[in-house]
């Protein structure tokens, strides 16, 4: 969550110096790019913790309505779907960036950054949020809390 909230104050200082620099006159090329880099990074680096927090939307509306032995069906089926998805994000993210390394893609904005550097911050996000779903699988089995207490969307 900290590299979250420094992608996130990267991308408030990155567009807020392309504001200063549009009212001065000054041309600095990728601003744009490295704000949108930016914001990627958080939205991925944030998984993980959001996942914990109970921040992440569930709908419980048919838990809630179900026999408990349904329940318990749909909770593992959920966690079991979500570190399914998990990993194919983890995986497919991170054979982007290994794609992009390899072929040493470049932006095609102003910036020409390669574009395997932002592209690892969505790695260890997704790979992070992966391991995040695997925790909470393990605790579903263990009968120990993984969630966060706190949250109206949370299901023990």
């Amino acid at each position: 969550m900290l590299l979250a909230c420094v992608s996130m104050l990267a991308a408030f200082a990155t567009i807020m110096l392309g504001v200063v620099a549009r009212e001065a006159g000054w041309d600095i090329q990728g601003l744009d790019a490295y704000a949108g880099y930016s914001i990627a990074a958080a939205l991925s680096l944030a998984l993980p913790g959001t996942l914990q927090n109970g921040d992440h939307i569930r709908v419980s509306l048919i838990l809630q309505r179900s026999p408990a032995r349904i329940q318990n069906i749909l909770e593992y089926w959920a966690l079991l779907a979500g570190l399914t998805l998990a990993l194919f994000m983890a995986w497919y993210a991170a054979r982007l960036a290994w794609v992009s390394w390899s072929t040493h893609d470049i932006s095609p904005a102003a910036d020409a950054t390669p574009l395997w550097i932002p592209q690892l911050s969505m790695v260890i996000g997704c790979v992070g949020f992966a391991l995040a779903m695997l925790h909470a699988l393990v605790a579903r089995i263990t009968g120990s809390t993984f969630f966060a207490a706190s949250g109206a969307a949370n299901v023990e």
